[in-house]
């Protein structure tokens, strides 16, 4: 896949699970600077109260738990993109100008140690985890042939997912429906649910979200990328190139996230929202190539 790197043949590299793949040394800094505009863009309502029903820092560590152990399994089956790989480059490039416009959205997000990585498998799909723990499949950047733009909507997308909380919403409700905690012990991390929460980081990846979640983090995600400098638009793009990769069988990524032209529509009705967002956003001062191949990428790397 992506191989072993140079380093890590004559002993230098630092171990996968050591080393800091976490993003953006002096990110809050950054985002100190960033223009404190008004309340501008998508309004998506509050939070839903079930997410209250779960411990945010035990679902965090728990979702930081598989997170890292992925990784670990990733590296092992040479799958993990080393840091000096162009598209694992690429996407934290772009996380970079992502995330400090999440901070607005949840304000625990300022706190997260925040991790992108690449993994070298051929499916069409990406995740962000609780706690800023986002990972891509060299597939959907390959499949798809996605330029940067189309990269900051999936990023976007996910990443509102993790601020909404949709996890510990959904979390939440299947706690109260099967009667499974009190709601004060559950807000204070204690009860069943609680001491349960470290064997839930495995739920995590094959969570589904509900329609209302899947709506809110596309708005959500088109705000997240006009501010960062990306076009907005791109996310109609994306969902179009999403519903025709796979004719008759939808890659995995839309298995979990629906796509229709009801689902589009929706975006362009709320473009002009964040218009002026984007007109207004500097504009990214790198821009990448699409990804090649997979062994095309790891065999020029190689040699």
């Amino acid at each position: 896949m992506f191989g072993d790197c140079a380093d890590c043949a004559v002993g230098r590299c630092t171990p996968p699970a050591q080393r800091s793949r976490r993003l953006f040394t002096g990110l809050l800094g950054a985002a100190a600077l960033a223009p404190a505009w008004a309340r501008e863009g998508v309004d998506v309502g509050p939070k839903s109260k079930f997410a209250g029903l779960v411990s945010a820092e035990q679902l965090e560590a728990a979702g930081g738990q598989q997170y890292a152990q992925m990784m670990r399994e990733a590296a092992q089956q040479r799958a993990l993109a080393p840091m000096e790989h162009p598209q694992a480059q690429r996407l934290r490039y772009i996380a970079q100008r992502i995330v400090p416009f999440s901070y607005e959205w949840n304000d625990r997000a300022r706190q997260w140690k925040w991790e992108v990585n690449l993994l070298g498998s051929p499916q069409l799909n990406a995740f962000c985890m609780p706690g800023g723990k986002i990972a891509f499949y060299y597939g959907i950047l390959e499949k798809l042939q996605l330029e940067d733009d189309e990269v900051a909507a999936i990023m976007g997308h996910e990443v509102a997912h993790a601020l909404r909380e949709h996890a510990r919403e959904r979390m939440g409700k299947t706690a109260a429906t099967n009667g499974v905690i009190e709601l004060g012990s559950a807000l204070l991390g204690l009860g069943n649910l609680g001491r349960g929460l470290a064997g839930l980081g495995g739920q995590l990846l094959t969570l589904r979200f509900s329609r209302e979640d899947e709506s809110e983090a596309d708005l959500v995600g088109i705000e997240l990328s006009a501010r960062a400098g990306y076009d907005p638009s791109a996310a109609v793009r994306l969902w179009e190139k999403m519903m025709s990769a796979n004719k008759g069988a939808p890659p995995q990524w839309l298995s979990t996230h629906p796509a229709s032209g009801t689902r589009i529509r929706d975006i362009q009705a709320n473009l002009s929202k964040v218009a002026g967002l984007y007109a207004r956003a500097p504009r990214p001062e790198r821009r990448f190539p699409v990804a090649p191949p997979l062994r095309s990428a790891t065999t020029s790397r190689d040699g």
